[in-house]
């Protein structure tokens, strides 16, 4: 979608070099402008969603604790009852 938004850019871009008006001029600089910085903006919005990660694979406070409970409890259950030290 968002190479969409360049060739609307080039083609406002065709339309103010081949018109005579300079109404019709400054409306399609206008535009070219615009479809150029909505394309670079889209552009750079899909590059950052590729690379995020899955927000469902983070882990809440809770089942964190229990994962580290569940740890302790191997540890201890293994006969060694030391814990590594927090920070």
């Amino acid at each position: 979608m968002h190479w969409l938004y360049l060739l609307l850019a080039l083609a406002a871009l065709a339309v103010a070099f081949k018109t005579t008006s300079v109404a019709v001029l400054l409306i399609a600089l206008v535009a070219a402008l615009g479809f150029f910085l909505a394309w670079v903006l889209k552009l750079l919005a899909s590059r950052v969603d590729s690379q995020t990660r899955d927000s469902s694979l983070i882990l809440d406070p809770a089942e964190l604790r229990r994962l580290r409970e569940q740890a302790e409890a191997r540890r201890a259950a293994a006969g060694n009852p030391t814990a590594p030290p927090t920070p």
